[in-house]
């Protein structure tokens, strides 16, 4: 059965008219079925045992036994929802009662105090209903009247939850994009936003649809009510909330298994993975999980980025706030893969993807059209959509980078800020003539204690690179350590400015090839199998090797002349419809040829080495690559923290040298003359 919502016109949805209409048969029941207990191992549904526990722990004002009979008596009410509801409803009056407090504080008329209200909304994955199995936490958002001013809210209300006996691991985190209270709620992990509104009072049957409730609002406020107002937008605008649900789970779990789930990283986060799963949805009403799946695979590897993907007119308002709009903001021209979130004030949700990372979403859209194509045709299953990607083996070279701090406390922070600006690292190799893909592992990895003894406490991320084909046939230098310079330098200089730079917080990058990962990573995680090769995509017509290299210039030679506000994929869509009267017609975007060059495992700094005599062949190329092992630059000192910079080579002819550890390559004959690191 289909569920619409009373105020979406029935049988369209979106922009475009469906690309199909058709109904679900017998197979696609089967399909779908399939597709359910495929991903039933990976957590995606909770199970009703972890739910009881979780009940056990922290429901107590209701029987145990009218508990169960009412979860038994409507099906459509599941262990999950009344429990999570329990712990929201505490919450919620505890808002009310911080909110009615703080007016008593502020000498309020009590006439006016009784009826103040206060009200907590939800949004993210939970608001979605597609919250997984092991994960119990919930995006929720404050919403409070007039009177009621952020600093109330981190430090009052801070104090009010820390005398609550069931409040754990409570932070703040008031410096965030958007400003945060992170606490445990008899059990629950809930990120708290804070918005207040230009109204006296906020009653429980508040509208946050509503865009009057924008006005007057400062910018942390909007951001804080966007999430909520996004959320159920998306919800207004599908067909059929079931299949999207289920088709956004697996396409979910699908991103997380193929290394694509991270907003932080430049790939997609939770918000972007449904707004595209939503527009599927409005493209396909009437189809099951199944089919949707295929389809997300099939539109999205031939979408034309970087057109934006909507899921409605944008639309004006009175409140003139600013918006997505590349005809009148010059960087919204460089975003690369738009996703415009539907509510008011629309914005871009993708704005940290860049070419590679796009490159490899688009990669993975290809494999996952042909792996759904082979299920649908029954030679293969479901299983084989959520194989991991090795990612270990799909490519020849490779870059360590390494953050480490003496003590947990200083590297829970140097961590998290390093992880944000990785991305910043990805668009620096980018810009490198040489490189066609610089591909981030979104999952971190402890560091070896062999080989960083005498570093502390250490985290490793890895990144793969693709080299572009040079048709001269004499040897190309290729010289990275400017990128990699240039990004530590960021990291020092925010975490200078965050007064969060400790003495010992230290960032390496180290140029590997595969067969040295080995020094790095066990054998477990090294996990050998058939070997992927990364396509050349820049060669492809997804338009990867957009530079940004001039204001306004588009990675589509005609886009200039259109409207970038208005989505131009309606042709697009016509061709697919066309396309689209069976799978096994669909035409494939064929990866091009691999191109990928040999980087010299000896490696040079900036300066050359005296008596380096490196054996290359005409056609191989040579990586210029520095191992950053320094403090700060200049204007990011540390007290007591004189360490020079210094760029030194990461490998040396039959040794590795890692932060004052040899590690002697056993099947490497006697080493060449060591070379001692160089001041820059």
């Amino acid at each position: 059965s289909t569920s619409r919502h009373q105020n979406q016109p029935q049988g369209h949805y979106g922009l475009t008219s469906p690309i199909s209409l058709a109904p679900p048969n017998d197979i696609d029941h089967i399909h779908t079925q399939k597709l359910i207990e495929a991903m039933k191992p990976f957590g995606v549904f909770e199970d009703k045992e972890e739910l009881y526990q979780r009940y056990n722990h922290t429901v107590k004002f209701v029987s145990l036994l009218g508990f169960l009979n009412l979860f038994f008596f409507s099906s459509k009410l599941s262990v999950s929802f009344l429990y999570r509801t329990t712990v929201l409803g505490k919450l919620n009056n505890l808002v009310k009662e911080w909110i009615s407090e703080l007016a008593e504080r502020k000498n309020l008329p009590p006439s006016i105090t009784e009826h103040l209200g206060g009200k907590i909304f939800t949004f993210g994955s939970y608001r979605l209903g597609v919250h997984t199995k092991g994960s119990s936490d919930i995006d929720a958002l404050c919403v409070a009247p007039s009177h009621v001013e952020r600093s109330d809210f981190f430090q009052s209300f801070f104090d009010k939850l820390k005398s609550q006996e069931e409040v754990r691991n409570l932070r703040a985190i008031e410096d965030a994009y958007v400003p945060v209270i992170k606490l445990d709620f008899d059990g629950i992990e809930i990120d708290l936003v804070f918005a207040k509104l230009s109204m006296p009072t906020v009653s429980d049957d508040l509208d946050l649809r509503d865009d009057s409730c924008l006005r007057s609002l400062d910018i942390r406020c909007i951001r804080s009510l966007n999430g909520s107002r996004v959320t159920d937008e998306i919800l207004r605008l599908v067909p059929n909330l079931e299949n999207f649900r289920l088709t956004l789970r697996a396409i979910k779990l699908w991103a997380k298994r193929r290394g694509v789930y991270s907003n932080i990283m430049g790939f997609l986060g939770g918000v972007s993975w449904a707004m595209l799963v939503a527009r599927i949805c409005q493209l396909y009403p009437n189809a099951l999980a199944s089919t949707l799946v295929n389809k997300f695979f099939l539109i999205f590897s031939k979408w034309d980025w970087p057109k934006p993907v909507l899921l409605k007119r944008l639309e004006e308002s009175f409140l003139n706030l600013p918006v997505w709009d590349p005809r009148v903001n010059p960087s919204d021209r460089y975003h690369v893969m738009p996703i415009i979130t539907p509510a008011y004030p629309q914005q871009n949700s993708t704005y940290n993807v860049s070419a590679s990372t796009r490159a490899v979403m688009v990669e993975e859209f290809q494999r996952g059209l042909e792996v759904t194509d082979e299920i649908l045709k029954g030679k293969s299953d479901w299983s084989k959509l959520f194989e991991p990607l090795n990612f270990f083996q799909k490519y020849k070279h490779y870059i360590v980078l390494t953050a480490s701090a003496f003590t947990e406390e200083h590297h829970l922070n140097w961590i998290g800020l390093v992880e944000s600006k990785i991305r910043v690292l990805v668009g620096n190799l980018e810009r490198n003539e040489f490189i066609t893909i610089a591909h981030v592992q979104p999952q971190s990895f402890p560091g070896n204690e062999n080989l960083y003894k005498q570093s502390g406490r250490v985290s490793m991320w890895f990144l793969g690179l693709v080299f572009k084909k040079v048709e001269s046939a004499e040897k190309t230098n290729v010289d990275l350590t400017h990128g990699i310079q240039s990004f530590t330098d960021t990291v020092y200089r925010q975490a200078s400015a965050l007064n969060i730079l400790k003495e010992g917080m230290k960032i390496e990058a180290t140029y590997v090839k595969r067969k040295q990962l080995r020094y790095f990573l066990p054998a477990e995680t090294l996990q050998k199998r058939k070997k992927q090769r990364v396509s050349d995509i820049s060669q492809s017509n997804s338009g990867l090797q957009c530079k940004r290299s001039s204001l306004g210039e588009s990675c589509s030679g005609s886009s200039k002349e259109r409207d970038s506000r208005t989505p131009s994929n309606s042709s697009l869509l016509n061709k697919i419809s066309k396309l689209d009267t069976s799978t096994a017609e669909t035409e494939r975007l064929v990866p091009p040829r691999t191109y990928v060059f040999e980087v010299v495992c000896e490696m040079q700094s900036l300066i050359s080495w005296p008596n380096s005599k490196s054996q290359v062949s005409p056609t191989e190329m040579e990586a210029t690559v520095a191992l950053r092992t320094s403090g700060p630059p200049i204007g990011c000192t540390i007290p007591g923290y004189k360490t020079v910079s210094q760029l030194r080579p990461c490998f040396v002819q039959g040794q590795h040298k890692l932060s004052g550890t040899l590690i002697t390559d056993p099947k490497s004959a006697s080493p060449k003359q060591h070379y001692s690191p160089t001041s820059k």
